[in-house]
């Protein structure tokens, strides 16, 4: 057997860059880019490999590690799953801010390759810079922290390791069923160590994805299921969209006359103006498609993990049976379904057919409540932002609508401004979100006909994601427009990538919705009785160490301007239209900052969601909250 001697980190770079994979024989290379922030612990190991060996990688510069991850997430969600780019950060915080990250990816079922700089294997130099002593064990490091939110972890203590841990990293990176983050720890030593590698194992693979079908009793228990029901419901979760299996989903339920609603990730898969799509399911979802699903009989979940943002938390489906199409026999048992465990695609078209000419008996109901739900989302997209507007929220905090407008010299209602930014923005641009009170707004209120074009990261919520997800996004699809829709919160925590596009030439669109507050968790807070405490931008009060005083008024245009974007200011429909337009026209990244007043969004439409509340209420609000949670609780599922 020849061989080649390398170094550990040489010897990852030549193996990722001969790795292929292959759907409905299409043929894509796997990983054609890194992101990295070097550092001591990975910049002379594999960061000496991608400077110094020969491959066909490049190399992007990450500024804040969870950032660079995030925007791999992006990029490897916009790509359908088929395409990765892998992130390496130095040891000790540089590692534990990707902890975040592969968190997002495992929640999400997206792939994320990570390494790790790691410790001396050795141990002479303990304790190296940034190493964390455990008095009880001397292999605790920082990565050890990744067990926890990753699909595979691996620590190469070894140079010869590299091989069987590359080999099942690429086995849980190409799995479509349980998919997520990898996370590799590399010792900065081991790093740097040769080992003579048989030359095969650096053959060109092509790792295929397989579209398997159910087996022939899972195909006939639903195929019953279904027949026996007069009003299923189907809903369609990300599984739809990395299967790209919209036309199949779309000619079933067209053939057997059943609507279908979507998740978060299922979003933008199927066109919004087919008349069998309801839209948005569950917490927030939108009037129309939880009202038919609190009329359907039965269920049907494709490539959903059935959260409880879709389920309501378990109320919205309860008494109902479920049947589901899953990759992953673990999703596709929740519910306690009867599942079908196979590819989204494939099952569907054989569940078509397997159907014959059932129909369901779904008659006048589903365009009645399309139709309601326009009339709705028409009063959303007109509504002002005024002192007097009206709202059980805004009427508890009688002061934040007009103290923001007063500080911020006006703004718009934000259910307007995405109404504004829909009607403005090109049809088939990219929309990225995350957390916040726009993930609501977006799932009821965001129409798309435009394939794969929302990328809206719900299964952690991650704050932070927006921006450098837009980046990931814009890397995958440099074709299209792409626009981050943060808040103001999100855009705090996280937007150190926005000058990682700035360097590359990558232009993205920031959509800043500033109504100076986390104003989800600030409308949580005051629906279940509680004074508002830490979730508004207000200048600190001394007599009032509760609420503080007058609200914030930061000009996140000037900030955005600082680091060499074009940035706008928008105040109403007319300013926030005329920017996205002159936006269209720049070649650097943009940022409009969107003056939205506090209590603006939308609300629920019969979807509940289950929080912790106290069970010692201490005023009629927080006693309302408990009663109202008891009420929902007796009539949801267990299990």
């Amino acid at each position: 057997m020849s061989t080649i001697r390398l170094s550990a980190g040489e010897a990852i770079i030549r193996f990722l860059d001969r790795q292929y994979v292959s759907l409905d024989g299409v043929k894509e290379k796997f990983a054609e880019g890194f992101f990295t922030i070097f550092g001591h612990g990975c910049v002379l190991g594999v960061g000496e490999a991608l400077s110094m060996a020969k491959h066909g990688f490049k190399v992007y510069q990450g500024k804040n590690e969870q950032g660079m991850a995030h925007a791999a997430i992006a990029y490897a969600k916009q790509h359908n799953r088929r395409k990765i780019l892998p992130c390496i950060s130095s040891i000790g915080p540089g590692a534990a801010n990707m902890v975040t990250a592969a968190g997002t990816a495992t929640a999400n079922n997206i792939p994320l390759l990570l390494f790790m700089g790691d410790t001396f294997a050795s141990r002479q130099p303990d304790p190296v810079l940034q190493q964390i002593e455990q008095l009880y064990s001397a292999t605790i490091t920082t990565n050890d922290a990744f067990r926890a939110v990753a699909r595979y972890f691996d620590r190469i203590e070894r140079p010869e390791q590299v091989m069987s841990a590359l080999i099942n990293a690429m086995r849980v990176l190409t799995d479509p069923a349980h998919t997520g983050a990898v996370a590799i720890a590399l010792p900065q030593d081991v790093q740097g160590e040769t080992y003579d590698y048989p030359e095969e194992f650096f053959r060109e693979r092509v790792h295929k994805i397989p579209r398997p079908l159910p087996v022939k009793e899972e195909l006939e228990e639903g195929v019953a299921l279904i027949k026996a029901a007069s009003k299923p419901l189907l809903i369609a979760g990300g599984g739809v969209r990395y299967s790209e299996a919209g036309e199949a989903l779309k000619k079933l339920c067209e053939d057997a006359n059943i609507p279908f609603a979507e998740t978060q990730a299922g979003k933008s898969a199927l066109p919004s103006s087919h008349p069998l799509n309801a839209g948005g399911l569950g917490v927030t979802g939108n009037s129309c498609a939880n009202e038919l699903a609190r009329q359907a009989d039965l269920i049907i979940g494709v490539g959903t993990r059935f959260t409880d943002f879709t389920t309501g938390s378990k109320e919205l489906f309860a008494g109902k049976k479920a049947l589901t199409l899953n990759m992953s026999p673990f999703h596709g048992g929740k519910l306690d379904a009867v599942k079908m465990t196979c590819d989204a695609r494939a099952g569907l078209e054989i569940l078509r057919i397997a159907l014959g000419d059932y129909k369901s008996k779904w008659t006048g109901e589903i365009a009645a409540a399309k139709g309601r739900w326009e009339q709705e989302y028409d009063r959303l997209a007109k509504a002002e932002a005024t002192e007097n507007s009206k709202g059980e929220i805004a009427a508890k905090m009688p002061d934040a609508i007009g103290g923001f407008l007063k500080a911020h010299g006006g703004g718009m209602a934000q259910t307007a401004a995405v109404a504004a930014v829909r009607e403005c923005i090109p049809k088939d641009a990219i929309i990225v979100g995350s957390a916040g009170s726009l993930p609501g707004d977006l799932q009821r209120m965001w129409t798309t006909n435009a394939k794969d074009s929302y990328n809206m990261e719900y299964g952690y919520s991650c704050m932070g994601y927006e921006i450098a997800g837009a980046l990931g996004s814009k890397l995958a699809a440099p074709e299209r427009e792409v626009y981050a829709m943060a808040g103001d919160g999100s855009f705090l925590m996280l937007h150190s990538e926005l000058v990682t596009a700035l360097q590359e030439g990558v232009k993205i669109n920031v959509l800043l919705f500033d109504n100076a507050s986390f104003g989800c968790i600030n409308n949580l807070q005051m629906e279940q009785g509680v004074d508002a405490l830490c979730t508004e931008l207000r200048y600190r009060r001394g007599d009032d160490p509760i609420r503080g005083g007058e609200f914030m008024n930061i000009d996140f245009a000037k900030v955005a301007e600082g680091y060499g974007c074009k940035g706008y200011t928008a105040r109403t429909r007319e300013e926030l239209c005329a920017a996205i337009k002159d936006a269209l026209k720049q070649e650097v990244s943009t940022l409009i900052d969107i003056k939205v007043a506090p209590k603006t969004m939308t609300h629920g439409y019969d979807g509940w969601w289950n929080v912790g509340v106290t069970q010692n209420p201490r005023t009629a609000g927080q006693e309302e909250a408990k009663k109202e949670r008891e009420k929902h609780l007796s009539k949801a599922r267990k299990y």
